[in-house]
């Protein structure tokens, strides 16, 4: 018996055919019969053909066993990263959460006493945490202090790598105010510097165009703007940063061991896949996988589009209601991102209004106790959701 598995990938989804067609957005993304929901760049809702995926992926699993032509799903899962983001399958490891990504880049570059690590300590911790710990190998964490939130220029990256800078490691957009970095351009400098440049791209990938040509590490797991499981993600390993980073974790699948026989050397398998030591979470891999196709059946650039048309109107109303934003620009700022608050006003009792109303967002504060209101919307979120969740905002004001 042979899994029960579709081999063509995800097909016929396009922007305007899911805002046109209301049914097709229902059954596509159940979530928007019961609420309005506003918190991707916290813990998306699963779509359904994830939820197929992974039913189908638990079936075949209680038929058969779970590694019936496992490795399939595995190079499927790989190519449609990769087609999505434009990077190698040998390149893509399929692994989350972000945190475990980071951590394996942390742990398997040979560091020396003296090195630096160039990160934003206001980052999400969990691309805060890897780097300030590289301090009990001797590694002299270097922290970036831009002027306003999130806001990282390769300018102010420029002046602080110094010539003993080893890493690069920021996240391709704030978690808080959204402001994206140039990737491109910090990661130019950062090879100039002869330093390697490590991306947390969680709060981008799946969202808006996010370039990868200069990164030589990028982790994301997929619970938010890839639409896929908790626990299932990437870990992307440039082919020229591979002889680099040795696999911290070890076991019988990302080590050389014929007949499942301990070899006498230790020979990391070729490929990304070196950084998956054990068993891989299938469940999760599919549901991924089934996700990343249909992001790439609608396309990056017109999810970009529509992320950008709903900030403008959205910004346009909140600030006719005397709200103000986190960002230094958030009519133009690139991705799904928008933070804002109201002076004077309780945010606490505004996120509440909010979820009495079946509206999900997010409540969010910054490093002086203050705090602010998130919203995250998706390619399926419609211009209507958004009046209607600012409707309520003014209102209750």
């Amino acid at each position: 018996m042979k899994p029960d598995v579709k081999t063509a990938p995800f097909e016929g989804v396009s922007l305007e055919s899911l805002h046109r067609n209301a049914g097709l957005r229902r059954r596509l993304f159940p979530i928007t019969d019961r609420e309005v929901f506003l918190a991707h760049a916290g813990v998306s809702p699963l779509p359904q053909p994830a939820v197929d995926a992974i039913i189908a992926e638990a079936r075949n699993a209680a038929l058969m066993h779970q590694e019936v032509d496992f490795r399939i799903r595995l190079d499927r899962a790989r190519e449609a990263a990769a087609r999505l983001f434009g990077v190698l399958p040998s390149e893509v490891a399929l692994l989350g959460p972000t945190s475990l990504g980071l951590g394996l880049i942390a742990n398997g570059l040979d560091w020396r006493p003296g090195d630096e690590v160039v990160f934003y300590d206001d980052d999400y911790p969990a691309n805060v945490y890897p780097w300030r710990d590289l301090e009990r190998a001797g590694v002299r964490p270097v922290p970036l202090r831009p002027e306003r939130l999130g806001e990282i220029t390769p300018e102010l990256v420029a002046a602080a790598a110094t010539p003993r800078c080893r890493l690069v490691a920021l996240a391709s957009a704030h978690f808080l105010s959204g402001k994206p970095i140039d990737v491109t351009a910090i990661g130019r400098v950062a090879h100039a510097a002869g330093a390697l440049f490590s991306l947390d791209g969680i709060q981008t990938l799946g969202a808006v165009r996010t370039p990868l040509e200069e990164a030589d590490f990028v982790a994301a797991d997929s619970h938010k703007w890839m639409l896929g499981p908790l626990a299932a993600g990437i870990l992307i390993v440039k082919e020229r940063a591979q002889g680099r980073l040795r696999p911290a974790i070890l076991g019988a699948d990302n080590i050389r061991s014929p007949h499942f026989i301990a070899a006498k050397t230790i020979e990391p398998i070729e490929g990304a896949a070196r950084y998956e030591s054990g068993v891989r979470n299938m469940l999760g891999i599919v549901g991924m996988t089934a996700s990343l196709e249909l992001l790439a059946s609608v396309g990056i650039d017109a999810i970009e589009e529509h992320l950008l048309r709903l900030r403008r109107l959205a910004v346009a109303s909140l600030r006719d209601a005397g709200f103000e934003f986190l960002a230094a620009d958030p009519e133009n700022c690139r991705g799904g991102i928008l933070t804002f608050r109201k002076p004077g006003a309780q945010m606490k009792r505004l996120f509440a209004a909010l979820a009495e109303n079946r509206v999900t967002a997010s409540l969010r504060w910054t490093r002086d106790g203050t705090e602010w209101i998130r919203f995250s919307p998706h390619l399926y979120t419609t211009e209507e959701d958004i009046a209607r969740s600012v409707e309520i905002l003014t209102r209750k004001a």
